[in-house]
């Protein structure tokens, strides 16, 4: 036998024998009083999920998946219990530690402490029932080594969605995250850098923010919509996504009209106050854009921070856009000041607060969120061939999102983790 007749001998009989494993795997069964099955609240009682390795067996009623197991070696009966999806926390930050001031702290770690503060906090991710989380600003693109560090089960953690270096203007906002930029070349060449590199997404930052001293207002706009549109064929052309921040009403005028995938806080300011333009939501809701309010866990307080009349408006806007058939998802800005990892399922109470019947609010962090990162294919819901990333909680979410809060057991991409 030639020697490449013997490395391809040697080849098929790894495939083989790494087939054979496969089909050797065992399963895990999890039968619970209720198992929700597909958005808007598709569920069945008395039901059950089967997985086995990373992936969905089969989901649905107890009596029709019991009888498919076959190599058991975990079982898990919850009967007071809700299995649902993992959770999808849409809008995080790894590299910010949610204290009062997350850019000094960022600036005192180096790297190196810097990578080891991200895997504290993505193992808390997890701990709360998020499963995936898509981050949209790192420092130095950290968050692509801690997203394969995950994917190797070197360490524990969440699937990572990663936009690395957002794009900002020169001075602007989160300029110290390294991705300022001017004119079109120094555009193209951060785009193509980031996507050469391995992002799964592409952040601009549309307008200004609060969390950057001595930057732009968080209302003023900082690129205009031809240079929106050249990010946006950019990251097509390389089969990204773009996730535009967008707190001023001008902003996101831009980006709508560059055709960004979804507007992240959506908040429609003014140098005079808030501005919702019903004109640009119709335009978001025709062309299927994804609005990410990132609401804060602590959103309770926000009558303290601005004043009864300011937040029941921003509130009121909210609902209007939900209410306008505008596609909203779950994310939390986790990172940014007093913005934990471990607060998504206290921020969905918000929606609900608002009228929002729970069934949309758990697709807005399950389903919903999952279309909008583009990965509705394999994560989201409890179907065979999904990945088996599902937790349980005490109680009924179809009632009261809270009990969401309250969760019993966590498996990550068909790992049970061990959760406070």
């Amino acid at each position: 036998m030639t020697d490449d007749g013997g490395r391809h001998h040697r080849q098929l009989l790894q495939l083989l024998a790494g087939k054979a494993e496969m089909s050797q795997m065992s399963q895990t069964l999890l039968t619970a009083g209720r198992v929700l099955t597909g958005p808007r609240g598709q569920y069945v009682t008395d039901g059950a999920v089967l997985t086995e390795g990373t992936d969905i067996v089969a989901a649905g009623a107890r009596a029709e998946v019991e009888p498919l197991a076959r190599r058991v070696s975990q079982r898990f009966a919850l009967p007071d219990a809700t299995v649902l999806p993992g959770l999808i926390d849409a809008h995080v930050h790894l590299v910010f530690d949610a204290s009062k001031d997350p850019v000094a702290v960022l600036d005192a770690h180096s790297d190196t402490t810097l990578m080891e503060a991200m895997e504290e906090r993505a193992l808390r991710f997890l701990r709360s029932g998020v499963t995936t989380v898509r981050d949209l600003g790192d420092r130095n693109r950290l968050t692509l080594r801690l997203r394969e560090e995950i994917a190797a089960s070197r360490v524990p953690g969440p699937r990572i969605l990663a936009a690395t270096t957002p794009l900002t203007t020169k001075g602007g906002h989160c300029w110290f995250l390294g991705g300022e930029v001017e004119g079109e070349s120094e555009i193209r060449a951060l785009v193509r850098r980031n996507a050469e590199l391995g992002a799964d997404v592409i952040k601009v930052m549309a307008t200004g923010g609060g969390l950057t001293k001595g930057g732009p207002a968080t209302w003023q706009s900082q690129f205009s919509a031809p240079e929106i549109r050249v990010i946006v064929r950019e990251a097509h052309r390389a089969g990204l996504p773009v996730a535009a921040h967008g707190h001023g009403t001008a902003g996101i005028v831009a980006a709508v009209m560059a055709g960004v995938d979804t507007i992240e806080h959506c908040t429609w300011m003014t140098r005079k106050g808030l501005g919702l333009r019903e004109d640009v939501l119709d335009a978001i809701v025709a062309k299927g854009i994804r609005i990410c309010p990132t609401v804060s866990p602590n959103w309770r307080m926000l009558p303290m921070f601005f004043g009864a009349e300011r937040a029941k408006a921003m509130f009121d806007q909210v609902r209007t856009m939900a209410e306008r058939g505008a596609r909203l998802i779950a994310g939390t800005d986790a990172g940014v000041q007093r913005a934990g990892c471990d607060g998504l399922a206290e921020s969905l109470g918000f929606y609900q607060h608002l009228g929002i019947e729970p069934d949309r609010v758990i697709d807005m962090a399950t389903t919903e969120a999952a279309e909008a990162l583009g990965i509705a294919d394999h994560v989201g819901r409890l179907a065979a061939g999904y990945r088996a990333d599902l937790i349980a909680v005490h109680g009924d979410p179809l009632r009261d999102v809270a009990v969401l809060g309250d969760v019993r057991l966590i498996m990550a991409n068909g790992k049970m983790v061990d959760h406070e």
